[in-house]
């Protein structure tokens, strides 16, 4: 008798979906279980503050009082105060003095720097450690020396037979000497991050250049520079940022003075929300700040889009 084939049997598929839905369940439970406290502190400390300043630009708000509503008066106030023209104009000073400032500085170290030089390792850290110092450290240690009656400066200046300086306390000399200051602590940045995209130009580009003829000069120009352009665009936006940021040091030192000659816009704002109880004031002078940054940013990029166009329309 012939043995009959055994039938094919499908497994069960009903309750497969369900276990594999409970699953995915389960999982993004478990996930988000993980992933609540970050979305809870970066909503709590990022989101929310942001939101809430925004509405706050637009009360007249002490934080201690009710406020009230008054629309778009706050920026209109701002364009027509002085004291904020002023603390846009030396924050525009000041960041015209040391971005460039502290780029050029910082190339020039590097190139310096990047070469087979004994001691190069000590060199590199001691152009470093200002950068790693706080602002405020900076702030006091620059205030003692810097003090026009006692300070180590003056000291040194009498010793050469010059005149005495007024440094931090003269007007027409305080933006400027934060600005040294700044370019002491904030050029190791440059150096450092200069030094690494030295050290990634192809050994092969400077060799064919020199078989070439060409000279230092030449290499830097026609080489160098187009290699570490992306670099120098990021050290410039954020070296930028970070000069229209000032405040630490500005509030160690000068406290704004002398006569508002160091009052940037950070400190406007800190001096309008904490000091004079203009909340609602110092939210549209940080949301003016802001859309300032957004602009900076805007343009940067767009440049660097044209930047990498140039080349395909060259090529056609």
């Amino acid at each position: 008798m012939p043995r009959l084939p055994t039938p094919l049997t499908l497994p069960d598929s009903g309750p497969r979906p369900r276990t594999r839905r409970s699953r995915r369940r389960r999982e993004s439970a478990t996930a988000w279980a993980f992933l609540s406290p970050s979305v809870v502190i970066i909503l709590g400390l990022g989101v929310l503050p942001v939101v809430w300043s925004l509405l706050l630009s637009f009360r007249a708000d002490d934080l201690v009082t009710p406020g009230r509503w008054v629309g778009v008066d706050n920026y209109s106030a701002l364009a027509q105060d002085p004291h904020f023209s002023q603390a846009v104009r030396n924050t525009l000073l000041y960041t015209a003095l040391y971005v460039p400032l502290s780029l050029v500085l910082g190339l020039a170290l590097a190139l310096a720097l990047n070469r087979r030089i004994r001691l190069v390792g000590l060199y590199r850290t001691l152009f470093f450690v200002p950068f790693v110092i706080s602002a405020t450290a900076q702030g006091v240690l620059f205030s003692f020396i810097l003090d026009p009656e006692f300070g180590a400066a003056n000291s040194v200046l009498h010793a050469l037979g010059l005149s005495p300086q007024g440094f931090l306390t003269d007007p027409g000399q305080a933006l400027f000497v934060l600005v040294a200051i700044s370019l002491w602590s904030g050029t190791g940045f440059c150096v450092v991050v200069y030094l690494a995209a030295l050290q990634d130009v192809p050994a092969s580009l400077i060799e064919a250049a020199r078989l070439d003829g060409a000279g230092r000069w030449h290499l830097l120009r026609h080489v160098t520079l187009p290699t570490i352009t992306p670099v120098s665009v990021f050290l410039l936006l954020w070296q930028t940022i970070n000069s229209l940021q000032v405040f630490d040091l500005v509030y160690v030192t000068t406290k704004g003075g002398p006569l508002g000659s160091t009052t940037v816009i950070v400190y406007f704002i800190w001096e309008q929300a904490f000091k004079n109880f203009t909340a609602g004031y110092g939210a549209a002078a940080a949301y003016a700040l802001a859309v300032a940054l957004l602009v900076i940013a805007a343009v940067v990029r767009g440049a660097r889009r044209l930047e990498h166009r140039r080349p395909e329309g060259a090529a056609r």
